[in-house]
């Protein structure tokens, strides 16, 4: 029996199948096709020549939700919202997106305001019911719902989150007269405090709704044509695996699905080979995504946004910025060299690849440079074409009065320079030093760019996992499932009995266990973490703080909460704290696929296939290429070297030498110092 993970990007769409009786690992890459990111996915099944119904599990990545959002190509919905607060979604936080520009206007609302409407009912801050829902006064709404011929319908009344009767009894009279249209309840999506982030999150399930049920329906019943017929795991932004039929109903909480598989494998390969600090760096097509690892363990986060929307979902903390390989080289206003956000994408992709672009890409100048051969085929498929990328790259430096190799190690430079300044988003202004971690690198372009990147950081060693560009397909294989639940709950510590901390952490645990019961898993399966999310009294915004074993009385969970703060802030203060939220995340442990065997030995000229001249520095210099298939277990080289493989490149510059260590992940380090 096999097991499939399946990550589908801008670009690519990655497969890893996992042989349990074997412990094979085959992986594949193919061309994605936006129009229809399942078509992409029964190609590459057939590429692989997979008999679906010998597959036990199958788990998926998918950017549908993320990219319906960034596209705004998502469903025409409304919102209903309690009488007086129809502004909230426009009004939002009132903060000036750009700060020093006096003719800013804010960005167009997801929901207009025509199809804002208000209900007049009311929940008070205690969860008191201080006015019903009119059915009467709903169903004549409905009606007007109906003639705008709206798709969704977002419930947003203040305070659900204490207490969610108004927002269900709506939601009843709203799929009566509608029951085609997409609908959600702030309580559902995100029962916590802030009207504006928890309206926001429940505008934003809406209006992907009516795509995300489509698309994932559609893959459903394609994957059914072709015999397979157990449940799919879709992967979520928390870390964890969802059923499909759970995320159709909150897709919200999928927006960051393939990079948090990334994450989740990183952190798993990790711990295996030692590694337990890391900057992980997924760089794909169009993105690049960074994490931060410590100790094993990723940073949470609820205050994510795509593009300009708040999407307050418990997430994992990565770093997204628009660079990626086929990232596009263009001249601002001012005449300046800028690369991304804009992008080629999979269609028609940079101008190497010969389907009619031709702008200059990340891809292109490494092509000019020789640091990607021409030899290989890019998701066996597309063959990179030298001359389209030097006519492109040629043209912008015509216009810059300089030559095509100079400027195509510029774009390298510029994209190199966007990413490390993602990245110390996430580790120098966070109270982290860079030279504390291994640099972990992985994505279709991620090991070219790596050395350079951990260069500019200071990293002193950089990890290239097996099968990198597969690597977030093989994640979703070792992703348990995970349920989160949040209590909003308000109150000094020093208020707060013990007693009633743990009840309502224990009441927590049980409707975890629940649901992780209801999904097959045994007791001995199951684990859970506890969280607080507190601040000090006063402050706006909160810390997460995890509950310790040996808390005993509600001193020591403030003194946890003050040496969390003085971690994350670099000092702290005898001020009294409160609890906001409490927070508890249930486990289901699955089965994990073994790593990809290393190969027992042979010699390093084995996997030495040639050498062609490549640019580092402006000089072309000779430089060994290797198959990294060949590579035995302890091989080391020098470099300048080029390290080629299924679904990606590894770049060795002159200054680093590379190794291979004893599972099978592909090490460079500074050859001095």
């Amino acid at each position: 029996m096999e097991w499939l993970g399946v990550d589908v990007g801008g670009t690519f769409t990655d497969l890893v199948v996992y042989d349990r009786a074997s412990g094979r690992v085959t992986v594949d890459k193919v061309p994605s096709t936006p129009h229809d990111p399942s078509e992409a996915i029964i190609r590459g099944v057939d590429r692989l020549g997979l008999d679906l119904r010998s597959v036990e599990k199958l788990a998926h990545g998918t950017t549908v939700a993320t990219n319906t959002l960034l596209e705004r190509k998502g469903g025409h919905i409304a919102v209903l919202t309690t009488r007086g607060f129809r502004d909230v979604l426009e009004v939002g936080r009132g903060n000036r997106t750009r700060m020093y520009d006096i003719k800013a206007t804010r960005p167009k609302p997801l929901v207009p305001r025509s199809l804002v409407f208000e209900i007049d009912e009311r929940t008070l801050v205690d969860g008191t019911v201080l006015r019903g829902v009119s059915a009467a006064e709903v169903e004549r709404v409905c009606a007007r719902l109906r003639q705008a011929g709206v798709q969704g319908v977002a419930i947003c009344y203040l305070h659900a989150y204490a207490n969610g009767a108004n927002e269900r009894r709506t939601k009843e009279i709203v799929a009566r007269a509608l029951p085609d249209a997409v609908v959600a309840t702030s309580a559902e999506v995100l029962p916590e405090y802030r009207e504006f982030e928890r309206f926001a999150t429940t505008a934003v399930n809406v209006y992907i709704g009516p795509r995300m049920r489509r698309y994932l329906r559609s893959l459903r019943d394609r994957l059914a044509e072709r015999g397979y017929d157990r449940p799919i795991a879709i992967m979520t932004s928390n870390g964890g695996v969802w059923p499909l039929e759970r995320t159709a109903e909150l897709p919200v909480n999928s927006v960051l699905s393939g990079p948090a598989a990334g994450v989740i494998g990183a952190a798993h390969l990790g711990r295996a080979a030692g590694y337990r600090n890391l900057i992980t760096c997924d760089m794909g097509g169009t993105s690049t995504d960074t994490c931060l690892v410590r100790n094993g363990q990723y940073v949470m986060a609820t205050d994510g946004l795509v593009g300009t929307l708040p999407v307050k979902v418990l997430q994992i903390e990565i770093n997204s910025i628009g660079a990626g390989a086929g990232s596009i080289a263009s001249l601002d206003a001012g005449r300046f060299l800028n690369v991304g956000p804009r992008s080629a994408g999979a269609v028609p992709g940079p101008a190497c690849y010969g389907q009619g672009g031709t702008e200059p890409t990340v891809t292109d100048a490494n092509v000019v440079l020789g640091r990607l051969g021409t030899e290989r085929p890019l998701g066996g498929e597309i063959r990179l074409d030298r001359e389209r990328a030097r006519a492109a790259v040629g043209e912008l430096a015509a216009r810059l009065a300089m030559d095509e190799v100079r400027l195509a190690e510029g774009i390298i430079a510029l994209a190199v320079t966007k990413m490390t300044a993602s990245i110390k988003e996430i580790s120098i202004m966070r109270g982290h030093d860079p030279r504390d971690f291994a640099f972990f690198a992985y994505g279709g372009a991620g090991p070219l760019h790596a050395a350079l990147i951990a260069a500019e950081l200071g990293c002193g060693r950089v990890v290239v996992p097996p099968m990198p560009g597969n690597f977030a397909a093989f994640g979703l294989l070792v992703a348990d499932v995970r349920h989160d639940y949040v209590r909003t709950h308000t109150v000094p510590a020093a208020a707060l009995p013990f007693e009633e901390l743990r009840r309502i952490f224990g009441e927590m645990r049980a409707e975890g266990r629940r649901a992780l019961a209801e999904d097959g898993f045994a007791e001995a399966a199951m684990r859970f973490e506890a969280r607080l999310d507190m601040r000090y009294v006063g402050q706006s915004f909160e810390l997460s703080v995890e509950l310790p074993e040996s808390a005993a009385s509600m001193a020591d969970i403030e003194d946890a909460f003050r040496r969390a703060y003085e971690k994350r802030y670099a000092y702290v203060v005898t001020d009294p704290a409160e609890v906001v939220n409490f927070r508890v995340a249930a486990y289901g442990l699955v089965a994990k696929p073994d790593l990809p065997e290393v190969g027992a030995g042979g010699a390093l000229e084995r996997a030495r296939t040639g050498e062609r001249p490549v640019i580092f520095g402006g000089n072309a210099l000779p430089t060994a290429l290797y198959d990294r298939a060949l590579l035995p277990p302890g091989a080391a080289f020098g470099g300048p070297a080029i390290v080629e493989e299924a679904g990606a490149v590894t770049a060795v510059p002159p200054d680093f030498c590379g190794r291979v260590d004893a599972c099978g992940n592909l090490v460079l380090e500074r050859a001095h110092g």
